[in-house]
C-alpha cells in the first residue's frame, strides 16, 4: 500500500483532524435528522449512521436496512453534511454507493473474515468505486496482520483512499473498557503503513460515555488522525449501544476541550508520560480485580472443604518470597510489604464474603 490518498473532502480543514459523529444506529428518520441537525450546528461535517448492525446474538436490534439509506440522503440534502454507514456485504456495498454514502466503514466482525473482506473488495470493483473511501476497524481480537490483510485486500480492488479505524480489542471478563485499547497495535500499524490514516473510536473502545474525552485526548496526543464518535439526540432512550452515546451539545463540549498539539510529542513529554502512568494505573487496577476473582474461588473451595482462610504457613511465604522479587525490581522492601499485606486483606475480606454467602 505504497500509493495511498489522502482522505480529504471538500469542505473539511486538512490540518486538523477528522471528526465522524452520529448514533450508533439509525432508528427513525426523525432521530437521524434531528441527531444530524444538531450535530451541523456544532459543526461537525460528517455524519455517521449505522444502517445494517451486527449483532452477537439473534433477535436484537439488527438496524433498519435499506430503508435508513433514504434518511442519509435527507442528512445530505438538509445539512450539506457528508454520510459514513457501515457495510458487510456487496448487497450492503452496492446500495450505499446507488446512495450516494459518501465514506463506507467496515466493521470489526467483518474485518477478522477473509471470505466476507474479499467479496467486499470484488464489489467494490465491480462497482468502478476507486474514487470511495474506506475505512477498515480492526479485527476483534488483537491480529495486526489480519487487520492489514484486511485493508490490502480494499487496496487490490483499486482504491487509494483507505483508513484504518481503531476500535480496540475484545477481552473476556470485565474491565474499565469496553474494548481494551492496546495503542501499542495501531502505532505499530502507523510505523509500518505511515501514510495510513488512523481514526480512532474512543465510544467503542471506552463502552461508556465518560471514557469518551480521555481516550480522544490519547488518540490526539499519540498522533492519530481523527476520531470516529457515537452522539443521538437522546443517548438513553438508543436502541443500541445506549451507555456509549453522548448528545450533540456534549459531544461539542468535549470536542471543544481537546488539545491538538502543534508539533510531535516525544515519549519524554511530560503530558504522555502521565498518560501513560494513567493507563498502567488501569492496567493494575484491571489485574487487581482478575486476583480478587481467583480469591473468591478459593474462597469457596475453602467453605466447601470446611479450611480456614487465613493460611499462616501459605502467607508468610507469599509475602517474603514477592517482597523479595519486588526489592530485585527496584522496590523498597517497605513499600513491597505494605502493598502486599493490603492486597491480603482485601483477598482475606473477599473469601469471608464468600464464606458468609453475601457474594452475589
Amino acid at each position: 500500500m505504497k500509493d495511498l490518498q489522502p482522505i480529504t473532502l471538500p469542505g473539511i480543514d486538512a490540518t486538523k483532524p477528522l471528526v465522524i459523529a452520529g448514533p450508533c444506529s439509525a432508528e427513525s428518520r426523525e432521530q437521524v435528522l434531528c441527531t444530524a441537525k444538531e450535530l451541523a450546528a456544532n459543526g461537525i461535517k460528517i455524519f455517521r449512521a449505522g444502517i445494517w448492525k451486527p449483532r452477537t446474538k439473534p433477535g436484537g436490534f439488527e438496524g433498519v436496512g435499506a430503508p435508513g439509506l433514504e434518511w442519509l440522503k435527507e442528512v445530505k440534502e438538509t445539512t450539506g453534511m457528508y454520510t459514513a454507514t457501515e457495510v458487510a456485504t456487496r448487497q450492503h456495498v452496492k446500495e450505499a454507493l446507488a446512495a450516494g454514502v459518501d465514506i463506507l466503514w467496515i466493521g470489526a466482525r467483518t474485518s477478522a473474515n477473509p471470505f466476507a473482506m474479499q467479496e467486499i473488495a470484488d464489489t467494490l470493483a465491480e462497482e468502478n468505486a476507486s474514487e470511495a473511501i474506506v475505512l477498515v476497524k480492526n479485527p476483534v481480537n488483537p491480529d495486526l496482520e489480519l487487520w492489514i490483510g484486511a485493508m490490502q485486500r480494499i487496496y487490490n480492488a483499486g482504491v487509494r483512499r483507505i483508513g484504518a479505524i481503531h476500535r480496540g480489542f475484545s477481552t473476556y471478563g470485565k474491565h474499565l473498557y469496553r474494548n481494551m485499547p492496546q495503542w501499542h497495535i495501531p502505532i505499530e500499524l502507523r510505523l509500518r503503513f505511515p501514510a495510513l490514516p488512523i481514526i480512532v473510536d474512543p465510544s467503542h473502545i471506552g463502552g461508556k460515555r465518560e471514557l469518551i474525552a480521555p481516550l480522544s485526548q490519547q488518540a490526539l496526543d499519540m498522533g492519530f488522525n481523527g476520531l470516529i464518535i457515537e452522539s443521538h439526540c437522546s443517548p438513553d432512550e438508543a436502541w443500541s449501544d445506549a451507555a456509549q452515546q453522548v448528545t450533540p451539545e456534549i459531544l461539542n463540549f468535549i470536542l471543544n476541550t481537546l488539545v491538538v498539539r502543534d508539533s510531535h510529542q516525544t515519549t519524554e513529554n511530560l503530558t504522555l508520560l502521565r498518560q501513560q502512568i494513567d493507563r498502567i494505573d488501569n492496567e493494575l487496577l484491571e489485574v487487581l480485580a482478575k486476583r480478587m476473582r481467583v480469591s473468591r474461588e478459593i474462597g469457596q473451595f475453602k467453605k466447601e472443604h470446611r479450611m480456614s482462610v487465613v493460611q499462616a504457613d501459605r502467607y508468610n511465604d507469599v509475602i517474603r518470597t514477592r517482597a523479595k522479587l519486588g526489592e530485585e525490581m527496584g522496590m523498597s522492601p517497605e513499600f513491597m510489604k505494605t502493598v502486599l499485606l493490603a492486597i491480603h486483606d482485601e483477598s482475606v475480606r473477599q473469601q469471608i464474603e464468600v464464606l458468609n454467602d453475601r457474594v452475589k
